[in-house]
């Protein structure tokens, strides 16, 4: 039996971890560690860009989840540069405009450790 797999996504999603790895911590990893962000984001790029496809049988398709990631499969062919620059460009408009429009969730979910004697001091009133 065939099945038919989205390229994109699996592409997209590698794209995303990379681009998050460049981020801070506190608060976009952490934001979009949160499954809810991390699927907005991955719906936002998507949706601005064509997909791929690749049908194939069902002994080529991983198993698990972490089988997805390790098999060559599940990348896109190169890229041209400018290609490559696109996808990149709109990965940080998501998350630019996720973090704007979500900012009050976010900041009620994801919790910074302050250090006492960073945290400004309510002594003088």
């Amino acid at each position: 039996m065939k099945t038919v797999v989205n390229l994109t996504q699996q592409s997209i999603v590698g794209e995303i971890e990379s681009i998050l790895n460049t981020y801070p911590s506190h608060p976009y990893q952490q934001a979009f560690a949160i499954p809810d962000l991390r699927q907005e984001l991955i719906s936002f790029v998507l949706n601005r860009i064509p997909s791929f496809y690749s049908v194939m049988s069902d002994k080529q398709i991983p198993l698990t989840e972490g089988e997805q990631g390790s098999l060559p499969y599940y990348k896109l062919p190169r890229k041209p540069l400018e290609q490559q620059l696109h996808l990149q460009n709109l990965i940080h408009q998501g998350i630019s405009l996720i973090v704007q429009e979500k900012s009050d969730w976010i900041s009620h979910r994801v919790c910074e450790t302050v250090q006492p004697a960073c945290e400004p001091s309510h002594w003088f009133g």
